[in-house]
């Protein structure tokens, strides 16, 4: 199922997702799309039913946890290493199986990490990393956010992620307090700028979504009561918004696959209800949002396409959520001239279906379609 860094391949007559009315051969040579141009009609005027295919760029996820095994990190701790490593090498195919080719871990795994699974289980996944994430026990003046800055640094990462306010984990009337100081934010991003680091915020709402926008950083993340008025501002700005809308409704779900305890349930409940009207007000702004699904653990991994069913139904079109997970998700990572697009000189990242993906009812039609998997890159490019 999964094509790495082909040589050469060929798709003759094939639908390219998003393109109504037309089909295309397209060419990959070396790992890039090398050759795409429109097939010629067949006498026919037809290919025979359920033998059509439908070729879109790889899904990009901004917004996951590749190194967690679980919800509570304190059951993380009660495993071996050896136990840990193998369940990350599962979230990286289980990934890469579900059309996902490229990610932004949001917290947890360092580049040293991507490069021993990549290399020893052969999993082709591209992984920009943020290594740890600078939260409350950081919150403690400058000096020490510079010591801290600096080590994260050395992993290599090339995102610095802040803990602007409180999650799933924090009460109600507490969960947009800011974590750190105006100070101190502005320093994280203007010291994470100043060493060619991106900044992606975790952040529920209240003034830090505020601060983001003033000090310029490259997304926020889940912004559950983002105002109307932040969201224009955010357009006005261009600080892109990866919503994360899936997992607060599976999060809500007492009997779902996470089974969280009654308290989280609630405060999960209320995040999905507020999201909604955030995510009408970004559409509505023109603000840029990313695909991102804040996946952490076995039970969630390999389904991150059901990010795409919530992004619909709190109002963006197919085509809009579509392109939050291809295009725009490039554009975020910066990695918009080579990744997000099937185009002459891009990296064969892609996916192919046997359905139409833009009609696809829902997300496990969607998998249950995936054909192949396609990773241009070679396995030196991706450590």
């Amino acid at each position: 199922m999964i094509h790495k860094h082909p040589e050469l391949h060929t798709f003759k007559d094939i639908h390219i997702a998003g393109i109504e009315g037309k089909r295309f051969d397209v060419v990959i040579k070396d790992g890039y799309f090398s050759s795409i141009t429109e097939a010629e009609p067949q006498q026919n005027n037809s290919t025979p039913t359920g033998t059509e295919l439908w070729i879109s760029p790889g899904i990009i996820d901004l917004h996951t946890h590749l190194a967690w095994t679980d919800f509570d990190h304190a059951d993380q701790l009660k495993r071996d290493s050896q136990q840990i490593e193998a369940m990350q090498a599962q979230a990286f195919e289980a990934t890469l199986r579900t059309g996902v080719t490229t990610v932004r871990d949001a917290g947890g795994i360092a580049p040293s990490t991507v490069q021993h699974l990549v290399q020893q289980y052969q999993q082709p996944l591209r992984v920009h990393t943020s290594s740890d994430m600078l939260g409350a026990a950081d919150a403690r003046g400058l000096k020490h956010l510079e010591q801290r800055m600096a080590q994260i640094f050395a992993t290599g990462a090339g995102w610095i992620k802040i803990m602007a306010t409180g999650g799933l984990g924090a009460p109600t009337e507490k969960v947009v307090d800011p974590i750190f100081s105006k100070e101190e934010f502005a320093f994280i991003v203007r010291n994470a700028h100043a060493h060619d680091k991106k900044v992606l915020v975790h952040t529920w709402g209240g003034v830090t979504i505020d601060w983001s926008i003033q000090s310029g950083v490259e997304s926020i993340e889940h912004g559950i009561f983002l105002t109307e008025d932040q969201a224009g501002r955010l357009a006005n700005s261009e600080v892109a918004f990866v919503p994360t809308t899936s997992i607060y409704r599976i999060a809500a779900d007492q009997k779902g696959v996470l089974a969280l305890n009654p308290i989280i349930c609630e405060r999960a409940a209320r995040a999905a209800e507020s999201h909604s009207k955030a995510i009408i007000y970004a559409k509505r702004e023109g603000v840029r949002i990313g695909f991102g699904t804040d996946y952490a653990t076995p039970s969630l991994h390999g389904y991150n396409l059901q990010e795409l069913d919530t992004l619909i139904d709190y109002g963006l079109t197919r085509r809009e959520a579509w392109q939050s997970a291809t295009k725009s998700a490039a554009d975020i990572l910066g990695s918009g001239n080579e990744l997000g697009q099937i185009a002459e000189g891009f990296i064969a990242d892609a996916v192919v279906f046997n359905v139409d993906p833009y009609q696809a009812h829902n997300a496990e039609v969607l998998r249950n379609s995936i054909v192949s998997v396609i990773t241009g890159a070679k396995e030196a490019e991706l450590i």
